[in-house]
């Protein structure tokens, strides 16, 4: 392992090294974190528009206005944009990950802490050139947040394909090469930067977590970028990579020879291991909490590290399945569906797993546990209808269709998002030294989970009854009046549900300052983040370098003197 000493760094001393250009990992993780806040918030808001546009397609909004057609495509692709890569690629990676990987394999910072606050700085730049497309001549581009060509290939293609879109997808390169450096970090950090004592198999599940994410983010997001780069080409400089020979309005393009399909490789061959990055920290968390506040270890440790290395590696073999459409070989097809469907085993295993750890266990019911078991409600849930969009005879007649964002809405959307909200209250006495409300939390827990089963369960319902997806007005089609209802239910649930989260803001901001003062070890955890003072010091140990004596979830232990044996307790009882 490379010497400790040579990542330490002094306490910084002014208020712009201590909280605007720190190199501390615990000040970038808490940027991150509220970077990843703010955007989920203008990504919910946009969300709302669109529910309401669909409802109420001719209504007249203060301050916006009437919605047109093209203004809700431009709605669908900020929306989709914003919640993928600054939400759910933000907050569980660069927010946690950042904030509690070094100490929880006993590391004083991150390798390499100079990288890691030019990484949070290009992920902010990235964000705010991203915002800035909302305000240029044209707009917010409107080519779906998968940007396919030749819609997002032409300046000339529609509104907002113009520097809106330019900025979109200088927004994504930037956004690449900031996760680039980021990955470059974690995985120097969980190689060369453990403690003593801390072997791979004794990390906690949520460092192993971290760390296969940053390898597909290293491996995902070099596609997407160079993609992006040869986007760029196409719709400035005239190169050809992803236009063919066409016409627009009777007009020859004077492009030739390139392939859109080109483009939907390059995008899938990053977009599907995504899905995994933003869904991975949070199976590491669900398994952290579920052990925590089940009083048991994890139930097969080794399985659940397998099945995220197995995930991991299956994530990058599966990307045709977003493809069927396209008129590929059904030969192909078949292979990605054989893929797709064995990426459910893994899957599958991890969930027996959590439900193993649950079985029979003393659980104590707190708000981090409450939503970590959502987590897996909505896992399950989002993940049943999986297994249909992999079959190519299914996906056909359901790839247009609402099934498909009620499928990856519950699975990586909520999901991921309620992973979020169980490492918020689960990690937020170790970063404030202060507890959150309970009764608030529980309230938020209640109203999210019903809130989003009644926005994104129907959705299949609509899919099967043949509901387009991206439509900007559906009162106009006859075969789907009697579904309006419905539509009307989930607009309503979607705004009760946005509600909510204003419960979670104040109860964040409040016990931040108002909140009961939190001892060390309010959960009675055993990883090494507990064995410190709350909130940590600069170099998480007060000076000490810890020592690991046993394994993360060392709960329940015959012939220990309490129902828990930390990391750092001498190895006096057999482990599990």
């Amino acid at each position: 392992m490379v010497a400790q000493e040579s990542h330490q760094h002094s306490a910084p001393q002014g208020f712009i090294r201590k909280w605007v250009f720190s190199l501390d990992h615990k000040v970038i993780g808490l940027q991150y974190y509220f970077l990843a806040l703010t955007a989920v918030f203008v990504g919910m808001f946009l969300s709302l528009l669109m529910r309401i546009h669909l409802i109420w397609p001719t209504a007249v909004l203060p301050l916006l206005g009437e919605i047109k057609p093209e203004t809700y495509l431009s709605l669908v692709t900020m929306h989709g944009t914003i919640m993928v890569f600054f939400v759910l690629t933000t907050a569980p990676q660069g927010g946690f990950g950042n904030y509690f990987l070094p100490i929880q394999i006993g590391a004083p910072d991150m390798a390499f802490p100079v990288l890691n606050m030019l990484s949070f700085w290009t992920t902010f730049v990235a964000y705010v050139v991203m915002l800035a497309a909302f305000f240029v001549v044209g707009g917010a581009p409107l080519h779906g947040w998968t940007g396919y060509a030749p819609l997002s290939a032409l300046q000339s293609a529609g509104p907002g394909q113009g520097l809106g879109a330019d900025l979109w997808i200088t927004s994504i390169a930037l956004f690449c090469i900031a996760s680039l450096m980021g990955a470059l970090n974690f995985i120097t950090t969980t190689l060369d930067m453990r403690a003593k004592g801390m072997s791979m198999m004794r990390m906690p599940l949520t460092c192993w977590s971290w760390f296969i994410t940053a390898i597909l983010g290293l491996l995902a997001f070099g596609v997407l970028l160079s993609a992006g780069i040869l986007l760029l080409m196409d719709r400035n400089i005239g190169t050809s990579f992803f236009l063919p020979l066409g016409t627009i309005n009777g007009q020859l393009t004077g492009h030739r020879g390139g392939s859109p399909l080109l483009w939907q490789h390059l995008f899938w061959f990053f977009g599907h291991p995504e899905v995994y990055i933003a869904i991975l920290p949070g199976m590491g968390v669900t398994s952290q909490v579920l052990s925590t506040f089940s009083r048991k270890p994890i139930f097969g440790y080794k399985a659940m590290v397998y099945a995220m290395l197995s995930i991991g590696l299956l994530g990058f073999m599966v990307w045709g399945h977003h493809m069927f459409m396209s008129g590929m070989s059904p030969y192909t097809a078949f292979a990605f569906s054989i893929m797709t469907m064995a990426i459910g085993v893994p899957s599958a295993i991890k969930t027996f797993n959590w439900l193993g750890t649950l079985h029979k266990a003393r659980i104590r019911f707190q708000s981090p546990m409450l939503f970590a078991i959502g987590f897996v409600s909505l896992f399950v849930s989002g993940g049943l209808s999986g297994p249909f969009l992999a079959q190519p005879a299914l996906d056909i007649p359901l790839h247009d269709t609402a099934f498909v964002p009620g499928h990856f809405h519950l699975i990586m959307g909520v999901a991921a998002i309620f992973g979020i909200f169980a490492a918020t209250y689960y990690w937020f006495p170790k970063v404030f030294g202060r507890m959150m409300n309970e009764k608030l939390a529980r309230i938020h827990f209640f109203l999210t989970l019903i809130g989003t089963y009644s926005v994104f369960m129907p959705m299949h319902y609509l899919g099967l009854a043949g509901q387009p997806r991206r439509y900007s007005q559906l009162t106009e089609l006859a075969y789907l009046h009697p579904l309006m209802g419905l539509n009307t239910f989930m607009t309503y649930a979607a705004i009760v549900t946005v509600a909510a989260q204003l419960i979670f803001l104040f109860n964040l901001f409040w016990s931040m300052f108002k909140g009961p003062k939190a001892s060390d070890n309010p959960w009675e955890a055993t990883t090494l983040e507990w064995t410190t003072a709350t909130p940590p010091p600069h170099d998480n140990f007060g000076g000490r370098t810890p020592v690991v004596n046993n394994g993360p979830y060392e709960y329940s232990v015959p012939g220990a003197t309490r129902d828990y044996v930390m990391q750092s307790d001498p190895a006096t009882v057999a482990a599990h």
